[in-house]
């Protein structure tokens, strides 16, 4: 027996197949395992993918040392496997980045054969240009630095900027969580005829149309000058809600400025009857609570791609699982299959 009929037959063994191409044998490797690990942005989020496709959490530890350096530790091996990492870089964002980052390259040098990054909110987005002279594009940055970790994929959800894609070298499945949120309301809002979806700014406008094509709405608009940083000034409303049940439609909400606002121009300028509002991300930053508290929106609906702690989950909350929605993206990527059928399903 020839050494090139031994060594077929050995890998054989270990689950690679033999296929005849043009240009002589081609090796296609089978039985590879996937895993699923987490930091500590959303373990809970994690471990929801990981029961909805049936694995065990991935065994590893990430700890800071007293001087705030991050600790990673794996305690499984890796080796040939495809390894996904969920970590939202949400607050606290640059130690929540750092661990990932980390993770990444522990994964890389114990030998793991592909790893994605699952972000489901991807932090640094909104820094995704030049807005002034001298400024960075933070967003770019980032994905340098995920790809230089040693990242062979990423997934994320509704990205503030879709050009983020073109930022990266390495494949980017960005998941509409639009499409959650509409499922949600043509359930929950069998009567449609007097609702309308409303973005509350010009950059949202998309986001909304597509909102309003899904559940079959009108579209309004809300004009808005922002003055500074985490703050706007509401100008005049673009469409008519008056007398109608509105949902206005954003990517996140930080501070809540914007939406807020929005909310009271849409009841004492347009005239409308109720407001809903969603976004995909619940970033809830400093007095966001206090102000949807104290605002005329009857219910923000969030999907939890941030661990939102209970202490902010006041009733006017309500809170969707985006874990279903991963875990069939995880297992399209793992089988070679296409993600954007599933969208229309």
């Amino acid at each position: 027996m020839s050494d090139f009929t031994r060594l077929s037959l050995r890998r054989n063994i270990y689950g690679v197949k033999k296929l005849k191409g043009r240009r002589g044998i081609i090796m296609s490797i089978h039985g590879k395992d996937i895993k699923i690990f987490t930091a500590n942005s959303n373990p809970a989020l994690a471990r929801k993918i990981a029961d909805e496709l049936g694995l065990p959490m991935g065994e590893s530890e990430v700890a800071q040392y007293s001087d705030g350096e991050i600790s990673v530790s794996i305690k499984e091996s890796v080796r040939g496997s495809g390894v996904f990492i969920v970590q939202s870089t949400s607050d606290p964002v640059n130690d929540n980045l750092m661990e990932l980052l980390i993770m990444i390259d522990a994964f890389k040098r114990a030998s793991a054969r592909e790893i994605t990054a699952v972000i489901p909110y991807y932090g640094y987005a909104r820094q995704d240009r030049k807005a002034r002279a001298r400024d960075p594009i933070s967003a770019r940055l980032v994905a340098d630095l995920i790809k230089t970790a040693g990242a062979d994929r990423v997934m994320t959800m509704d990205l503030h900027s879709p050009q983020i894609q073109g930022f990266f070298d390495i494949p980017v499945d960005n998941l509409p969580g639009t499409y959650l949120l509409a499922s949600y309301y043509k359930e929950e809002m069998q009567n449609r005829e007097n609702l309308i979806c409303v973005s509350p700014d010009v950059g949202s406008v998309a986001r909304a149309r597509k909102m309003s094509k899904k559940i079959d709405t009108g579209l309004a608009i809300v004009d808005k000058r922002r003055q500074k940083a985490n703050s706007s000034e509401v100008m005049n409303i673009i469409g008519d809600v008056n007398g109608k049940d509105v949902i206005i439609v954003d990517d996140m909400v930080d501070t809540a400025g914007t939406l807020c606002n929005a909310a009271r121009a849409l009841v004492e300028i347009g005239g409308a009857k109720t407001i809903y509002a969603c976004a995909t991300h619940g970033v809830l930053s400093g007095p966001a609570i206090e102000r949807i508290r104290n605002s005329p929106i009857k219910e923000l609906v969030l999907l939890n791609t941030i661990d939102i702690p209970k202490e902010k989950q006041i009733p006017q909350i309500k809170i969707l699982d985006t874990s279903e929605w991963f875990a069939e993206s995880i297992r399209r990527v793992y089988n070679d299959k296409p993600i954007t059928p599933m969208f229309n399903e």
